[in-house]
């Protein structure tokens, strides 16, 4: 018997810094709730709006693999590692902040806002070399499947990180079904970006998360068109 826990869109911690408006679906910064504090390695699943022109200065990370995933506008990017870049939807950034490393996050325009998840996962390896990666994946190729846009592996699709983790986005119309297969003896966490689904009977709506664990293999089933998902396959226990 499978087992799972849903956190409604509506029940995660919110801040509002005028320039910054977040959602928290795990306990960050001033919001704590200590029944949801991660799941699995799964530590920070943040989604942001930033105003035009703002953004998150300089600060520092460790030990932490840090992904973004925007979902609309342009995200600028500045390391100590010496990159600037600029993350746009389809793009997939990484940064193995390991033994440590300083950025910033700006929106690039002055006249629309950025929307991005941040995600945090705890690493299998501390105190490994800072490392930074980004790759454009093709849209298309997530249209009614689930497209892997990262992995352990890197000579995989997508992006790899320092942990046993596997992240798939699928953009479904209605009534198409599809099947994922966990990895190893991992969960996965589920978190609608838009429209919605079904999974395991459980109706699913826009930033809607749920966790599955104990199981090989779930079901999901999109509700209506263009409803989007990202799975992220993560290991359970913590090192």
């Amino acid at each position: 018997m499978s087992n799972q826990i849903i956190h409604r869109a509506e029940t995660r911690g919110f801040v509002d810094h005028g320039w910054l408006k977040s959602y928290h679906t795990f306990s960050f910064a001033g919001y704590h709730n200590p029944e949801r504090v991660h799941f699995g390695v799964l530590r920070v699943l943040n989604d942001d709006m930033v105003s035009g022109g703002m953004g998150f200065g300089t600060h520092p990370h460790d030990n932490m693999e840090i992904i973004s995933i925007p979902l609309e506008g342009d995200l600028e990017h500045k390391d100590s590692m010496g990159n600037t870049t600029v993350i746009r939807k389809g793009d997939i950034q990484v940064m193995s902040a390991g033994t440590g490393v300083y950025h910033s996050e700006y929106n690039k325009n002055k006249d629309e806002a950025v929307k991005f998840l941040q995600i945090w996962i705890y690493p299998n390896k501390r105190n490994a070399q800072p490392r930074y990666g980004q790759i454009t994946m093709a849209l298309e190729d997530r249209q009614n499947k689930l497209q892997q846009v990262l992995s352990p592996d890197p000579n995989d699709a997508g992006v790899w990180i320092h942990q046993d983790a596997w992240f798939h986005i699928g953009n479904f119309e209605e009534k198409i079904t599809a099947t994922y297969s966990i990895k190893k003896e991992n969960g996965v966490y589920a978190f609608v970006l838009k429209g919605s689904f079904l999974i395991n009977g459980e109706a699913l709506n826009t930033r809607d998360g749920m966790g599955i664990w104990n199981t090989p293999s779930f079901d999901l089933i999109a509700q209506q068109n263009d409803s989007e998902i990202l799975l992220m396959d993560v290991p359970m226990q913590l090192d």
